[in-house]
C-alpha cells in the first residue's frame, strides 16, 4: 500500500480501478509490439531502463521483456499491481529484470537522468499533467523518450454494436453524475490536450502526435468483456445499482448474435503523443 499520496493525485482516481483487476487483465488488449518498435527507433538505441507509469496489470509493461535491460512498472492501485506481479512467477527467464512497484507519476523513486523511455498506456489522463511532466523531465536521460498512448473505444467492428457500446457508456456517465458523491468521483482529463500539455511543459525539444492501428481476433465473450472492463461501468456496479442490468443483457445478446460462435477481427486505433527530452 502506498503510504501517502503526493500532491496532485486523487484517491478517487486510484480507487476507480479497485475490485475488477482480473476482468481488466482478461479482456483488455496488450500493448502492441509496434510501441516498442516506435519508441526504440526514436531513442536510437536499445533502452537500458524503461518505466511504465500507471501500468495497471502489466499489459503495457511486459511487452518490453527482452527489449530493455531493466523494466519498472509503477502502479498505485494494489489490486492492479498484484495481478501484474503475479505474472512474473510464470516467466521462465528475464523476470529478475522486471519490477512492479507502488508509486505515483509525479514522485518516482529513481535517480535523475536515469531512465531512457517512459510510457503511459491508457493512463496519462488520470494523472496531474504539470507535475507529472516535471518529474518525467527530471528522470529522463538527455535524448530520452516519453510517450502517452491510448486506444479508441470501442474497437472497430460493427456500427450497430459500437453504437450500443457507446450508448451504454453514456448511460454510465449519467448514473455516476447523479448518484456518486462528489469526493468519490474520479477526475478524467481530456486526452485531446495531451500534446498541448507536452508542448507547454518545456520538457521536450521535439513533440508529435500520430495514429497507428492494431488488428486482433475477438469472440463474443471478449467483446462483452471489453465493455465490462471499463472503469465507468464498474463504478456503477460498485454503487450496487441494477439500472444497467437490462442494457448489459441486451448488449450481450446482440453481441452473441453478431459473432454467432465465430471469431472476428477487431481493429484498435492507437493515438500516441510523444516527446524527446
Amino acid at each position: 500500500m502506498v503510504p501517502e499520496i503526493p500532491k496532485g493525485n486523487l484517491q478517487s482516481n486510484v480507487e476507480r480501478f479497485s475490485g475488477f483487476a482480473d476482468v481488466y487483465d482478461a479482456y483488455r488488449p496488450e500493448a502492441p509490439e509496434m510501441v516498442t518498435e516506435i519508441l526504440t527507433r526514436y531513442l536510437q538505441r536499445e533502452p537500458e531502463l524503461v518505466m511504465d507509469l500507471g501500468c495497471g496489470t502489466g499489459l503495457s509493461t511486459l511487452i518490453w521483456n527482452k527489449q530493455a535491460a531493466r523494466i519498472i512498472g509503477v502502479e498505485p492501485n494494489d489490486d492492479m499491481r498484484s495481478v501484474a506481479s503475479a505474472k512474473l512467477r510464470h516467466f521462465s527467464e528475464g523476470a529478475s529484470d522486471i519490477a512492479f512497484v507502488p508509486g505515483y507519476s509525479n514522485q518516482l523513486n529513481v535517480e535523475s537522468e536515469s531512465v531512457d523511455i517512459i510510457t503511459c498506456s491508457q493512463s496519462f489522463h488520470w494523472m496531474e499533467p504539470v507535475s507529472t511532466l516535471r518529474e518525467v523531465h527530471r528522470v529522463l536521460r538527455d535524448g530520452g523518450v516519453f510517450a502517452a498512448y491510448d486506444c479508441d473505444w470501442p474497437p472497430m467492428l460493427s456500427w450497430e454494436l459500437e453504437k450500443q457500446y457507446m450508448d451504454l457508456y453514456d448511460k454510465c456517465d449519467k448514473i455516476l453524475e447523479r448518484e456518486m458523491v462528489e469526493e468519490s468521483k474520479a477526475v478524467k482529463r481530456n486526452k485531446n490536450e495531451h500534446l498541448q500539455n507536452l508542448q507547454a511543459s518545456g520538457a521536450f525539444r521535439y513533440t508529435r502526435e500520430f495514429v497507428f492501428h492494431h488488428r486482433e481476433l475477438c469472440n463474443a465473450e471478449r467483446y462483452v468483456g471489453l465493455a465490462l472492463s471499463q472503469g465507468g461501468l464498474q463504478s456503477v456496479l460498485k454503487l450496487g445499482s441494477t439500472e444497467l442490468d437490462g442494457d448489459i443483457a441486451s448488449f450481450r445478446e446482440q453481441t452473441d448474435k453478431y459473432f454467432n460462435g465465430h471469431m472476428k477481427e477487431i481493429i484498435f486505433s492507437y493515438r500516441m503523443r510523444l516527446g524527446i527530452k
